[in-house]
């Protein structure tokens, strides 16, 4: 049977089972359709507002699986979406038909306190990164509210607490304290 995707241009594409299937080899993570029993709850975000159904779901568990899930929507020429830690209030981290490329269970955060710098996966919220950083006595110039993905934030130009005395998060492409 063959699923039809949403194709950046606005048409649609079909891909075969031979398409998904060797999409899937290629990938560690789970890539879901909207008949697996985990999709439902993937293609969710903070904004609930937003309901939006992907064709098909990507769900990255490292980068290389970004990289196939990258290559593969540029193959088919697919409309595609990311979501990071999955608060998005706009809801542009879900498409409708193209594939969702999820990087929620990218969730490491690495700190260096000899040089008060840490590095968070795309997948993080503010809440992954407070509890890293704090253990070193260190906070980020991030946001206010825990449930906030770090990956939208500092794109999108966050602000919280520090933001007066730092500036806003995206000043900060390394964190410095």
């Amino acid at each position: 049977m063959t699923i039809e995707l949403t194709r950046m241009d606005g048409g649609t594409v079909g891909l075969t089972p031979e398409d998904l299937q060797s999409f899937k080899a290629a990938f560690r993570g789970q890539v879901l359709t909207a008949d697996d029993a985990e999709y439902e709850e993937s293609r969710k975000i903070w904004n609930a507002m937003i309901d939006r159904r992907p064709g098909l779901v990507a769900r990255c568990t490292g980068t290389v699986d970004v990289v196939q899930a990258v290559r593969f929507a540029r193959q088919h020429g697919l409309l595609s979406s990311v979501r990071g830690g999955g608060h998005n209030i706009a809801g542009l981290a879900v498409c409708e038909g193209g594939l969702m490329i999820d990087m929620s269970l990218l969730r490491g955060v690495w700190v260096d306190p000899v040089r008060r710098t840490a590095r968070a996966q795309a997948g993080c919220t503010l809440a992954d990164v407070d509890r890293e950083t704090q253990l070193h006595g260190l906070a980020a110039v991030l946001g206010f509210v825990s449930a906030t993905g770090i990956a939208g934030l500092t794109v999108g130009g966050g602000f919280g607490y520090l933001t007066r005395r730092h500036g806003p998060a995206t000043t900060w492409s390394r964190w410095k304290w």
